[in-house]
């Protein structure tokens, strides 16, 4: 599946990815599209076997502080105020435990016999540490290790960070005296060479153990990332080693919440997108990466891959799947069956990461159609290869009342980005310059033909 990796009218944000067995399952939380507000009252799960990364199913609400059209509310003391965010899920002894953080309420742990649940409420979280270092216990973001040796800990903060170790005997009781402040340094350590905040704590805690490391995958206060810190104890210290993947790279930014999973010997970092013009309707997305003999992790750009080698252009595709959108275009939703990239003004860039052409096929040109929907401007997409400022092959003029619009373009082989950059030859009456605030159309989806 390409980006996102889910059907795409399903906003899952903070997807925590975990191998249970022979499928990879995310939990998240829940928004809602062009919400004005994180998550809602309910978190999700789902999964796909290993072996069929395309094949993915949803297991429904798995755990519920609100009731719903079909199930009560899985909390007594939680009201409208008390959305579900970030949850994390780990397995214990052949059970499976959700952690839940609850907005303005106590945090709580749920449990099932099956990792995709239904999950039952076990206990609120049972703590002794003060409650301005877990927010009232709240315990926010909780992510949680169950260590090779059986001992259990959970990693929570808002822009300062905590860890405690669990009763792994109950898996809700925090024990005594195990509160480590600060396992992520809430100053810069310029001496490291790091700069621009990216060493500083916001929130996002998600542990991993890989080769006897213990990794911290994290939302620094540099505001789009997923950055990783290391440690040979999985009680700190904990040293930044960088950044995995920033999802603001030349497309609307936000908050970034996810982790790493290893998925048939590939490692993939999971993590999410803003869509609708908001920082608030997210989508889960998903990178393969590769963690290196030292332990590091080179940065990643986002794609729209997904779970894919390259993309088909000799299939339809989906213009909401774009990986790079500049100049003020955005992806919106219209209803739960159509998406489009709109708000494309004079200037705007949309882009694609990769496209298989395949080999030579014998002719100089091949034949471009997009569908569009017109917003009354004549303008014209430029057709570019390996980046915004890489080699035009064509260009495609979209009238004003948009519809299928088509172009021939120079035949190209091989594993190329694809580029729209906008241009518009109406200008403004009074100063003679081109529109830079109007909408010119909307792209729904477009193919490239042999």
């Amino acid at each position: 599946m390409p980006n996102p990796y889910l059907p795409c009218w399903e906003y899952i944000p903070d997807g925590e990815p975990r191998v249970f067995g022979n499928r990879i399952y995310v939990y998240g939380s829940h928004d809602l599209a062009g919400s004005d507000k994180f998550c809602d009252y309910v978190l999700k799960c789902w999964s796909a076997p290993l072996d069929d990364l395309n094949n993915w199913v949803c297991h429904g609400d798995i755990f519920r502080t609100q009731a719903t059209r079909d199930y009560p509310a899985d909390t007594d003391w939680t009201d409208k105020r008390c959305q579900l965010y970030a949850p994390d899920v780990v397995e214990k002894d052949g059970r499976y435990y959700l952690y839940a953080y609850i907005v303005n309420a106590k945090g709580c742990v749920a449990v099932s016999d099956r990792p995709e649940g239904p999950f039952k409420l076990l206990s609120q979280y049972k703590y002794t540490i003060p409650d301005e270092i877990c927010c009232n216990g709240w315990f926010i973001d909780p992510g949680v290790l169950v260590d090779d040796d059986g001992r259990t800990y959970i990693y929570c903060g808002f822009e300062r960070s905590f860890l405690a170790e669990v009763n792994s005997d109950n898996m809700y009781e925090i024990l005594d005296g195990t509160c480590i402040e600060h396992f992520i340094p809430r100053e810069e350590r310029p001496e490291d060479g790091f700069t621009e905040h990216d060493t500083l704590f916001f929130e996002a805690c998600s542990p991993r153990k890989v080769n006897g490391t213990y990794y911290m995958i994290y939302s620094p206060l540099r505001g789009s990332r997923l950055a990783y810190a290391t440690s040979d104890s999985p009680t700190g210290p904990f040293k930044y080693r960088g950044y995995i993947v920033d999802n603001g790279v030349d497309y609307p930014g936000g908050n970034d919440h996810g982790s790493i999973a290893n998925i048939n010997g590939q490692w993939y970092i999971f993590y999410h997108r803003m869509t609708n013009g908001t920082i608030m309707s997210r989508r889960g997305c998903v990178e393969k990466i590769e963690i290196l003999p030292d332990g590091t992790i080179p940065p990643v750009e986002m794609t729209s891959l997904g779970f894919e080698n390259s993309l088909d252009p000799y299939k339809i595709t989906a213009a909401e799947i774009a990986c790079v959108l500049k100049g003020g275009a955005i992806i919106t939703e219209k209803n739960v069956f159509e998406r489009v990239v709109t708000n494309i003004f004079d200037g705007a860039v949309i882009g694609y990461k990769y496209f298989d052409f395949g080999d030579d096929f014998g002719s100089k040109t091949m034949e471009f159609a997009a569908e569009t929907v017109g917003c009354g401007c004549d303008c014209h997409m430029h057709i570019l290869i390996d980046g915004e400022n890489g080699e035009e092959i064509g260009i495609c003029d979209v009238g004003r009342n948009g519809g299928t619009v088509n172009a021939v373009v120079k035949a190209v082989t091989g594993r190329h980005s694809v580029f729209f950059k906008i241009t518009t030859d109406y200008a403004d009456d009074w100063t003679g310059e081109p529109f830079k605030n109007r909408c010119l159309f909307e792209l729904k989806n477009f193919v490239f033909m042999k």
